[in-house]
């Protein structure tokens, strides 16, 4: 019995998140309605309430889901010091591709810049050490140059999505880690 109500429970929940994001892609999120979701969901307000406090509340249970899911992802791997920042760069990109749609309306259709701040401090905790590395400046100029190279990166990836991933994760890295290296020297 329990079994079933943790399945009735993360069907719920999936089909709420799944119509969520497929509204996001035709409006912002400030334009969305908990009754729209539902309707779209085919699920009561009530059940939706039992889930979620509102529209923002399941936004952000969908942002947290995919954090969590890439700093898993990304912490599965474990590379050599040297080739760490472009294998890092390579599988945070496999992740982004293999979750495309979501992404792209997190990032590109959704005007609301929590997730793309969210996948930057992801980004940065993976990735800002072996770049910084390379700068033998003052340390408390690292902060900005992290930044300037993540907000770069995200921009990229920006790009990368909205022109439908036109170049492979591999080639994306090399120009973000190009940039970042050659930039920092």
């Amino acid at each position: 019995m329990t079994e079933k109500l943790d399945r009735r429970k993360k069907y719920t929940r999936m089909v709420l998140k799944d119509s969520l994001i497929a509204l996001l892609k035709s409006k912002p999120l400030s334009a969305i309605t908990v009754k729209e979701i539902c309707n779209h969901a085919d699920i009561n307000r009530s059940t939706f309430y039992t889930h979620y406090k509102d529209h923002y509340d399941l936004l952000n249970k969908i942002e947290e889901e995919i954090i969590a899911d890439m700093n898993t992802y990304l912490n599965a791997h474990n590379f050599a010091q040297k080739e760490k920042a472009m294998q890092t760069t390579i599988k945070l990109l496999e992740y982004i591709k293999s979750k495309h749609e979501i992404c792209y309306t997190l990032l590109i259709e959704n005007k609301d810049t929590s997730f793309e701040e969210r996948v930057m401090e992801v980004a940065r905790s993976f990735l800002i050490d072996n770049w910084t590395d390379e700068y033998e400046g003052d340390s408390a100029d690292s902060a900005y140059i992290s930044t300037f190279i993540i907000s770069g990166s995200i921009h990229v990836i920006k790009h990368w999505l909205s022109r439908n991933m036109d170049r492979t994760p591999q080639q994306i890295a090399d120009i973000i880690n190009t940039v970042c290296y050659k930039g920092i020297e």
